[in-house]
């Protein structure tokens, strides 16, 4: 039961960074290269970010899937 309590606590946190992260993207004005951020360029880098932390999903659920064996 711990283990799932710990599993819980980890996809909070991925949550949580995923959250911060896209509000990052989309409310910064201008990157780290000094490019001006318009709505297109917020959308593609978000759904980069999106992709990362889909990954990120597909090993949760597969270490869940392990921790209810």
């Amino acid at each position: 039961m711990k283990k799932i309590k710990v599993w819980w606590a980890v996809n909070a946190f991925w949550l949580l960074l995923y959250i911060f992260t896209a509000l990052f993207l989309y409310f910064r004005r201008v990157d780290a290269a000094g490019v001006v951020q318009n709505n297109p360029i917020k959308m593609v880098n978000i759904a980069v970010i999106s992709v990362a932390f889909l990954i990120v999903i597909v090993l949760q659920l597969v270490i869940l899937h392990f921790i209810r064996k």
